[in-house]
């Protein structure tokens, strides 16, 4: 990679992460491109070098956060030293630890932009919408080598319970940014236990 290449990801990469920032600060809406520019330390003719619009810049920004958001997933459930009912519970509980170090209030972009631009863009919500599919899938796959070997056993099917379970914590998020607490979480986290029970002897 040139000198100017590694520049140029390097400033594209720059306006992602500080949009990401602001955005889940202020919602996408209240982020102006000049407070984005300024933030970032960027003329504005750079950020037309990457972005033709302000929309195509949030699509960016939601398909680097769901590939960021797709490795850790990936990651922690390649862990071999645990079982997937484990796997699952640590990721919802490492989910409500995460949020309270955000604030509790600013910890997902998905869910803070989820209901903001789904009606505003429609190439935004496409990102939404396939990001979200990919988390879900990761959950899927966890629920069928779990019942596969033996930690963990559903009433409904596998893809149904992937989806009950995003439903669940994506309400249960709202909530907790609503009353800034983290007890809509944590009853979330009391209702995936059951849904996600132990298999019976």
């Amino acid at each position: 990679m040139t000198k100017s290449t590694h520049c140029n990801v390097d400033t594209r990469e720059h306006l992602l992460a500080t949009g990401e920032t602001l955005s889940l600060r202020l919602g996408f809406t209240g982020m102006g491109l000049s407070e984005l520019l300024a933030t970032a330390g960027v003329p504005k003719g750079s950020f037309y070098h990457y972005f033709r619009s302000k929309e195509a810049f949030g699509e960016a920004m939601l398909q680097r956060y769901f590939a960021h958001y797709d490795a850790e997933m990936q990651k922690l459930f390649a862990d071999e030293h645990s079982d997937a009912r484990h796997q699952l519970l640590g990721y919802y509980a490492q989910a409500i630890s995460y949020h309270c170090r955000s604030e509790c209030h600013n910890a997902c972009l998905a869910v803070k932009l989820s209901a903001e631009v789904s009606d505003l863009s429609e190439p935004m919500r496409h990102a939404l919408e396939i990001g979200t599919a990919r988390v879900i899938g990761h959950l899927q796959a966890a629920i069928e080598r779990g019942i596969a070997e033996g930690s963990l056993s559903v009433a409904m099917s596998p893809a149904a319970t992937a989806e009950t379970l995003y439903a669940l914590w994506l309400g249960a998020s709202l909530r907790a940014k609503i009353r800034r607490s983290l007890a809509p979480l944590t009853s979330a986290l009391e209702s995936i236990e059951l849904l996600l029970r132990p298999p019976q002897p």
